[in-house]
C-alpha cells in the first residue's frame, strides 16, 4: 500500500485509505474526488458466472462486495478511476465483464505475468502493445519505445471479456489484456501491471499525473 500513497502524493494528490466496513459506497464518492483501485486477491468468480477454478485465491471477506458497490457509486457520480491489477479486474466484473481465471494453464503460449516475491517490485516482466491513439499512448508517449512500454508482472489473472464501453488499450505478446480505458470526458483507466512501484524513477507517474489532474477539476 506504501507505494500507492507515495506515487499519489509524489503527484500532488492527498490519498484517503478507506476502510470498507466503516466507509459506506455512497458517502465515499460525497468526500472524493476520483477512486484509485488497488491490487489484492482474486475476484470471486461466481460474480460473473463461473466456477472457481482450482488455484483461486480469495480476497478478504467482504472486500469484492463492497470495491463493487463502490465501484458503481463511482461511476454513477462521474468520478474518475485509476484502476490497477485486481483493481483492473474487480473494476472489470462490476461493470459487467469476465475475467480469465488463470494465465499460466488458460492462455496458450502464455508469458511471464508472476514475477517471484524474491525480486524487487519494479523488476521488468514483459513488454505491453499499446494502442494508437488511446488515451494510455497519449499519456505515455515521452516514455515509450515506439508503440510499446516495459512493465512489470504480478498476477494469475486478467481481463477475458471487457465490460460493455470499455475499449482495450494495451496487450501483453501472448494476447493478455494489460490494459483498458472508457472514452469520454470523465478520466476512466485501468492497468494490469503495477505502475506505483515505479514512482521513484517516474516511468508511469504521466499516469498518476493524469488521474490526479481529472480528480482535481472534478473536486473544482
Amino acid at each position: 500500500m506504501a507505494d500507492y500513497l507515495e506515487a499519489v502524493k509524489r503527484t500532488g494528490g492527498e490519498p484517503l485509505e478507506l476502510d470498507y466496513h466503516r466507509d459506506h459506497p455512497d458517502g465515499v464518492v460525497t468526500r472524493t474526488a476520483g477512486l484509485l483501485l488497488t491490487g489484492g486477491g482474486d475476484v470471486d468468480p461466481t460474480l460473473y458466472g463461473e466456477a472457481p477454478h482450482e488455484t483461486f485465491q480469495a480476497s478478504e471477506p467482504g472486500r469484492d462486495e463492497y470495491e463493487i458497490a463502490l465501484i458503481k457509486a463511482a461511476v454513477k457520480a462521474a468520478l474518475p478511476i485509476f484502476a490497477i491489477c485486481r483493481g483492473m479486474q474487480v473494476l472489470n466484473v462490476a461493470l459487467g465483464g469476465t475475467l480469465v481465471q488463470d494465465i499460466s494453464t488458460m492462455v496458450n503460449g502464455a508469458a511471464h505475468h508472476a514475477t517471484p516475491s524474491t525480486e524487487p517490485r519494479f523488476t521488468i516482466a514483459h513488454e505491453v502493445w499499446v494502442a494508437k491513439g488511446s488515451r494510455l499512448a497519449a499519456l505515455m508517449a515521452e516514455k515509450m519505445d515506439s508503440d510499446t512500454c516495459q512493465v512489470n508482472s504480478r498476477h494469475h489473472q486478467a481481463v477475458n471479456k471487457p465490460a460493455p464501453g470499455w475499449e482495450i488499450t494495451g496487450t501483453a505478446p501472448d494476447g493478455v489484456i494489460e490494459a483498458m480505458e472508457h472514452p469520454g470526458d470523465v478520466f476512466r483507466m485501468a492497468v494490469q501491471w503495477h505502475p506505483e512501484n515505479f514512482w521513484r524513477t517516474g516511468e508511469f507517474r504521466p499516469l498518476f499525473e493524469a488521474f490526479i489532474d481529472a480528480a482535481r477539476s472534478k473536486a473544482v
